[in-house]
C-alpha cells in the first residue's frame, strides 16, 4: 500500500475518533445536567408539597399578607400545572424563592404563629428543604457552568451546535432579593 493513503487513512481515524470523544463528552455533560436538574427538582417538589400546608396554617394569622399567600399559591400552581422548560423553571423558582423570604419576615411580627407547633414543624421542613435547594442549586451551577463552557469552546462548539446544544440558565439571586428588605411595606393595607 502506499504511504499516502497509510497516513490518510491515519489521518481520517485520529479525526474521527477525535470526533467521538468530543461527541462522547457533550452527551456526559448533557446527562449531568439533566440529572443535576432532576436532584433539583426533587428538592423543588418537596418545598411545593410544603407550601400548601405552610399558606393554610399562616392564612388564619396573617390576614395583612393575603397578597402574599396568594401569590405563593399562584407560583406554586404554575411550576406543578405546566410543562414547563428547565430555564422557566428556574426563573419561577426564583420568585418562590423570594416570595417565601417575605413570607418568613411577614411571620416575625406574629408571635403566637411563631409559638404555633404545626407552624413551627413546617418551618424547620422548610428550612432544611431550603438548605437543601440551596445545595443542589451549587450542584447544579457547577454543572451548567461547565456545560456552558463546553458548547462555546472550539472545536467542541462545532459538535454541539451540530448536536442543536444551547446554553442553559444557572441560578441567580433575583435583583429584589440582593436588596435589603423594607418590613414596614410588607405590613402596608
Amino acid at each position: 500500500m502506499d504511504n499516502s493513503i497509510i497516513i490518510l487513512i491515519a489521518i481520517i481515524s485520529i479525526i474521527t475518533i477525535y470526533l467521538i470523544v468530543i461527541y462522547n463528552r457533550l452527551q456526559k455533560i448533557k446527562f449531568e445536567v439533566e440529572n443535576a436538574f432532576g436532584g433539583m427538582d426533587v428538592q423543588l417538589k418537596k418545598r411545593y408539597d410544603l407550601i400548601p400546608n405552610l399558606v393554610q396554617t399562616v392564612k388564619n394569622y396573617l390576614k395583612h399578607e393575603k397578597d402574599l399567600l396568594t401569590q405563593i399559591t399562584e407560583l406554586r400552581t404554575q411550576v406543578t400545572s405546566k410543562d414547563l422548560s428547565d430555564n422557566e423553571k428556574v426563573k419561577l423558582d426564583n420568585k418562590i424563592s423570594s416570595t417565601m423570604g417575605n413570607i418568613m419576615v411577614a411571620v416575625e411580627n406574629y408571635p403566637n404563629l411563631k409559638a404555633n407547633e404545626s407552624f413551627e414543624m413546617l418551618q424547620r421542613s422548610l428550612n432544611e428543604v431550603e438548605s437543601q435547594i440551596s445545595a443542589a442549586r451549587r450542584t447544579f451551577n457547577s454543572v451548567i457552568t461547565d456545560y456552558n463552557t463546553s458548547i462555546k469552546v472550539f472545536p467542541q462548539n462545532l459538535i454541539a451546535n451540530a448536536m442543536k446544544l444551547t446554553l442553559k440558565d444557572v441560578f441567580e439571586i433575583p435583583e429584589e432579593q440582593r436588596k435589603n428588605i423594607n418590613i414596614n411595606n410588607l405590613f402596608k393595607n
